[in-house]
């Protein structure tokens, strides 16, 4: 589903907004308050970047697949530990808060999306859930089962600021993209990839080696990353570019898709 709107700037023309759907999951506040959340910032960096936000609920996977169906793009966002159960493993005393609803929903619906080759920009626990769908591992808890030199939790720093280097992989898309081989991030995340899941490839890294991207090069745009660049957005130019990119992507998606045959 795509929404066309008049563009101020080209009088004579119109323009695409694709329409992004954006992962979420479920907060209760209160007794009388509980419902689907999603942190501000994603949907203000799609918006800012030119796609339409639209929050996806967590529903039947039926009714979830018709949800997927009417975007252009999808962003799958952070959020709780991926259960351990998901890739054939029993947690450890160190795993975080999961929710069982939300793998299931979201492990189908990525690999309902990598199957139609739409894009997909996954983000922390997305790139989690995305590894985890290809048949990948993760660290449950990367302080006891790998021992970073880095703090990938950052204590005492706002996470619209950077506390680490990535290093980006040769010929990579991000490097491709960002003209660059490494950038600066910032770090929320206490579990990470451990073994890569099929037709995946790395594509930045930690210093201390933790797996920072991924990608899935025989798709057109299906790139996962580690850290929370939607919350960098505002002052990270190379934020920007991965966001602008993602919309020209999932915009090209919706024009070839509205082709007449």
């Amino acid at each position: 589903m795509t929404l066309w709107m008049p563009d101020n700037k080209q009088e004579e023309g119109i323009r695409l907004k694709p329409v992004i759907g954006i992962t979420s999951t479920i907060v209760k506040l209160h007794e009388y308050s509980e419902g689907v959340y999603v942190h501000k910032d994603y949907h203000r960096s799609i918006e800012a970047s030119g796609g339409l936000p639209i929050v996806l609920p967590l529903t039947s996977f039926e009714t979830y697949k018709q949800l997927v169906e009417l975007c252009d793009g999808i962003l799958f966002t952070g959020g709780e530990d991926v259960d351990p159960a998901n890739y054939g493993e029993c947690p450890v005393a160190e795993l975080g808060v999961t929710f069982a609803e939300r793998d299931q929903i979201e492990l189908e619906a990525i690999r309902y999306t990598l199957a139609a080759d739409k894009p997909i920009l996954a983000i922390c626990r997305g790139m989690q859930v995305l590894n985890v769908a290809r048949g990948g591992t993760l660290y449950q808890d990367l302080p006891s089962q790998y021992a970073p030199t880095l703090a990938h939790v950052q204590r005492g720093i706002p996470r619209n600021k950077d506390s680490h280097e990535v290093h980006l992989a040769a010929n990579s898309y991000l490097e491709r993209m960002f003209g660059r081989n490494r950038v600066r991030v910032n770090s929320l995340h206490h579990q990470a990839i451990r073994t890569i899941g099929s037709d995946l490839i790395v594509t930045a890294n930690s210093p201390d080696g933790v797996v920072e991207g991924l990608e899935d090069p025989n798709l057109a745009f299906a790139i996962g990353v580690q850290w929370h660049p939607e919350s960098l957005f505002e002052d990270d130019r190379w934020t920007k570019l991965l966001f602008e990119e993602f919309i020209a992507q999932s915009t090209k998606w919706a024009v070839a898709k509205s082709a007449p045959v």
